[in-house]
């Protein structure tokens, strides 16, 4: 918990919820224990899409696939997602969901390892004004080199997950030894996003933490 729990819980009292089927889409992933964007995080993307109002959108970490639709559902600009799935189970699940809300047309899902289907993107052209960074923490700073790559001059790009539940601040040997090569590469990967030379980057304590970066020169 990286918020005070009450204040968290009164925050999210706020929330509006995001329409019939996204929540209906939100109980179910908890009833399975699939982790989604938390409910601060959520606000937060919808705000954010409300400025920027992106029109190429990058998803790495798809899921069963909430995200994706919930940036196809509040963004104001007329725009195509490029979402990215590597398990194996979740992917027929998220295809599902997508056609539940009709966007089948609207969002890619491509399956496989977003390491390398991250070059291939680059390699056809592809470019983007939004980048969604979703997947395993311990992946973000091997794909971040060709995610800059990837994103257009003045793009946005969040990453999220990046506070670790707040242990991010503690000593390697102060979290659990399974955790400690992920903490010790999600230290690295702020590191380098906040002194990266064509990034700007703020990092917030929204949901498991949010790095917002905006790439300043191509």
């Amino acid at each position: 918990m990286i918020l005070d729990e009450r204040l968290l819980t009164y925050l999210n009292s706020l929330d509006s919820g995001n329409g019939e089927l996204l929540d209906q889409i939100e109980k179910e992933a908890l009833a399975d224990d699939v982790p989604i964007v938390r409910k601060d995080m959520q606000t937060f993307l919808k705000f954010m899409l409300s400025v920027k109002k992106p029109k190429r959108i990058l998803e790495v970490g798809c899921a069963i696939g909430f995200s994706a639709l919930l940036m196809a559902a509040w963004n104001p600009a007329d725009c195509t997602i490029i979402t990215i799935e590597n398990w194996a189970l979740r992917i027929p699940v998220a295809r599902n969901n997508f056609r539940r809300a009709g966007r089948e047309n609207q969002i890619t899902l491509l399956e496989g390892d977003a390491g390398e289907i991250l070059p291939e993107l680059f390699a056809e052209g592809k470019t983007f004004d939004w980048i969604f960074m979703d997947a395993a923490k311990g992946q973000y700073p091997v794909l971040l080199p060709t995610a800059v790559d990837l994103l257009e001059t003045d793009g946005i790009m969040i990453s999220d997950n990046v506070l670790f539940d707040g242990e991010i601040i503690e000593s390697r040997f102060a979290v659990t030894r399974r955790n400690r090569t992920i903490h010790k590469r999600m230290r690295d990967y702020l590191y380098t996003l906040t002194h990266h030379d064509k990034l700007t980057t703020t990092v917030l304590p929204v949901g498991d933490g949010a790095a917002v970066s905006v790439k300043c020169r191509g």
